[in-house]
């Protein structure tokens, strides 16, 4: 039977993203995101509902979000669930959903330091040349667009 695990997420971080590095020297990043609900309850009173999660990327990712977001940033996660389980020191059992990150973009304008170019956000393959994954801005249009400038959406 197939099946789908996909997430998108867009939110604020809740704290400033953490950067550590795993035995095999690859970074690993953890961030919690703050996802906000706004509706109306039976009454017609306005209500805010909150949802926070755990959100973690590895490797080039992990440095980038580490470099252009702080604790507050808007961001878009595109990625997966994954259930952590473990044991506690108690000895009883304990699970975590979390999202493991694939992919993310800038949401707000904010560019401390950041190029225009570097909004969308894309991996490039590792080369025999560099020891490590570099990132490469992606542009958001084309040069050789044909779109006309009038058109209203």
């Amino acid at each position: 039977m197939p099946s789908l695990n996909k997430v998108l997420l867009i939110g604020n971080l809740t704290r400033d993203p953490d950067v550590r590095m795993m035995s095999n020297g690859r970074p690993v990043c953890n961030f919690g995101l703050a996802l906000n609900r706004n509706y109306k309850d039976s009454e017609g009173n306005r209500k805010e509902e909150v949802t926070f999660v755990d959100v973690e990327c590895f490797g080039p990712r992990a440095e980038a979000v580490a470099k252009f977001f702080t604790k507050g940033r808007s961001i878009f996660v595109e990625g997966r669930l994954k259930l952590d389980q473990w044991e506690s020191k108690e000895g009883e059992k304990r699970s975590a959903i979390r999202v493991v990150l694939d992919n993310f973009e800038f949401v707000d304008s904010k560019q401390d330091g950041a190029s225009n170019q570097s909004r969308n956000i894309e991996m490039s393959a590792p080369t025999t040349a560099a020891p490590a994954e570099t990132l490469r801005a992606k542009p958001t249009t084309s040069p050789d667009s044909d779109l006309d400038e009038d058109v209203p959406f």
